[in-house]
């Protein structure tokens, strides 16, 4: 049976959040929202967590989350850089942050030689989406020469926050199930009773909310790893002298759909989302906590 990894994508700045929203206890007991994720993926059978991180957060992070889980399972650490650049490219002068997702997992690339699932830190995407990710993994194999993979997607009227926008990859699946279509929009909120994505045109496009959207939940075979560096370096021949473009994973997986190089079946979890985007969401995560551990779906104290 193949060994199972869950990457997790810890190394945003929280620009919007205005601190580390990663290392945030917002459990009743002082955990994390990455704590209830490795807790899940845990009871769905995962064998392995890499972290994603910073070298900077690196100290704080080990300390703060990462030693809570060493004698639970397999810990490693990738560290996301906006120097680690493929082909002798280099970081143009005035960049800050580096570059999106889809650089993120790739920052992993030497440590996924199986199976894995990729997610955010700060979202709780709930149990029956690790189970549905580690079902789904365990068979999954090579085919024709089609990358194999899965999204756990989720409803967009129950991704949204009051307090902002938001960015959501909206999905479009055929008959067989199978994701056909992830075009990202950068700017999504609700106004007026409506919900609203505002283009980079300045334009509008208006939702019903019941549209399927991405929230970074996804499952990949390890042949990804390669058409991530593949793709990686095609993005910086292109725009790899802006200083604020970003390689989204949703972007990645909509390049090898219609490459016809990757098939990506679609998961829709019975649970609900939540996360911290700003900070008046907060409140609203440590409720929700709450009333999941009152409901008997999770102890009161994690790591106990």
């Amino acid at each position: 049976m193949n060994k199972l990894t869950l990457v997790i994508l810890a190394a945003g700045m929280g620009s919007r959040y205005g601190g580390l929203k990663q290392l945030d206890q917002l459990g009743p007991s002082g955990e994390t929202v990455m704590d209830y994720s490795v807790f899940d993926a845990m009871r769905a059978g995962f064998d392995r967590v890499v972290f994603i991180i910073r070298r900077d957060i690196e100290e704080e992070f080990k300390k703060t989350v990462g030693s809570r889980y060493a004698d639970k399972i397999q810990v490693e650490y990738a560290f996301q850089d906006k120097e680690d650049l493929p082909g002798g490219f280099t970081v143009p002068e005035g960049r800050v942050k580096p570059w999106g997702t889809g650089h993120a997992v790739y920052a992993a690339r030497e440590l996924l030689d199986g199976p894995f699932a990729v997610i955010n830190a700060d979202d709780f995407y709930g149990a029956d989406s690790y189970k549905q990710l580690a079902g789904y993994l365990r068979e999954c194999e090579e085919s024709a020469g089609k990358i194999k993979g899965a999204i756990v997607s989720f409803v967009l009227s129950n991704t949204l926050s009051e307090n902002g926008s938001v960015s959501r990859g909206m999905c479009a699946s055929d008959a067989d199930g199978n994701l056909c279509d992830v075009v990202e929009h950068t700017k999504i909120y609700p106004r007026d009773g409506k919900i609203i994505s505002e283009l980079p045109d300045g334009s509008e496009v208006e939702f019903t909310g019941e549209e399927l959207v991405s929230m970074n939940c996804w499952g990949f075979s390890s042949a990804m790893v390669g058409e991530l560096e593949r793709l990686f370096l095609a993005f910086l021949k292109e725009k790899g002298t802006e200083l604020k473009s970003e390689f989204y994973l949703p972007g990645v997986v909509d390049t090898l759909i219609k490459e016809g190089r990757a098939e990506i079946k679609t998961l829709c979890s019975k649970d609900s989302w939540f996360g911290v985007t700003y900070q008046e969401d907060k409140p609203f995560v440590q409720e929700a906590l709450r009333k999941l551990v009152a409901d008997g779906a999770y102890p009161e104290n994690l790591n106990a």
